[in-house]
């Protein structure tokens, strides 16, 4: 293998069940930027998290933030995709009407320049402020529905059945993107897609490139990528997509993996 670009998912995947980076990963991480591969977080997280998760190895890294919406290489942005304003508009009525019929949902509207809730319960704000570093809390939601990138949906019970029920006949692309999140993004709008534009700026082919992943949000990534792992704890249907199962991420199965990519490339190997 000659492996040049690798793409993580976050939750579930790379990150801890804290929601913390392995220690284990900051000198895998030197070691392959040392040897010109290029690691790079990719996930429905917002960009401005993704930069604080990784602050501290930052310079000239790339981001897949937003579920693909936003790419982001060496502090430019590669690729930005967003949903027609009427459409962001329908999805927060959309999300208000259900929780007026006893659904307990919560939506966050996802623009370039940060974040914004009208929903302000301790409860739901504790749950972005997992995923969002910058985020605004409103009163009306309504004049934020303009250039947006993705609308994420909280569902405090079941994510798959809600979108079942309230978002099954939009127009645009609806993703569960784990337990208790959906994400509703323009059609066409992905990770995999967010790993071609970087495959195309970084002059890296798919057979290049691996990915691991855990949710039916890194399905499209997966299908980008020519190496392609799915952690024990991932999702059934992730799991058939992949070629390599590997542990879970409390057990540092990314960690293991990329040691064998670094060892691979040492030299007079």
């Amino acid at each position: 293998m000659d492996i040049r670009l690798v793409v993580s998912d976050m939750d579930g995947t790379l990150l801890l069940d804290d929601g913390t980076v392995p220690d284990e990963f900051w000198p895998l991480l030197d070691e392959m930027t040392a040897r010109g591969i290029s690691f790079v977080p990719a996930s429905g997280r917002q960009l401005a998290t993704l930069r604080r998760l990784f602050e501290a190895r930052s310079a000239g890294m790339s981001y897949i933030a937003e579920n693909g919406t936003l790419v982001s290489n060496a502090g430019h942005i590669v690729s930005m995709t967003t949903v027609p304003d009427d459409f962001a508009l329908d999805v927060v009525r959309a999300v208000r009407n259900a929780a007026r019929d006893g659904a307990n949902l919560g939506v966050v509207v996802c623009r370039r320049d940060g974040a914004a809730i009208e929903r302000t319960d301790g409860s739901f704000v504790a749950e972005c402020a997992k995923y969002y570093v910058e985020f605004d809390e409103v009163d009306d939601l309504d004049p934020y529905c303009r250039d947006v990138l993705k609308l994420a949906v909280f569902d405090f019970d079941d994510a798959a059945s809600a979108a079942a029920h309230y978002f099954a006949d939009l127009d645009q692309q609806v993703v569960v993107s784990g337990r208790h999140w959906i994400d509703i993004m323009a059609s066409g709008a992905n990770k995999g897609n967010g790993v071609r534009a970087l495959q195309r700026a970084l002059g890296v082919g798919a057979d290049q490139t691996a990915a691991f992943g855990d949710y039916l949000n890194d399905v499209e990534m997966l299908a980008a990528a020519g190496h392609t792992y799915a952690v024990a704890n991932a999702h059934p249907d992730i799991v058939k997509q992949a070629r390599h199962r590997i542990p879970s991420n409390a057990d540092r199965g990314v960690l293991a993996v990329l040691r064998q990519f670094i060892d691979a490339d040492a030299p007079g190997r």
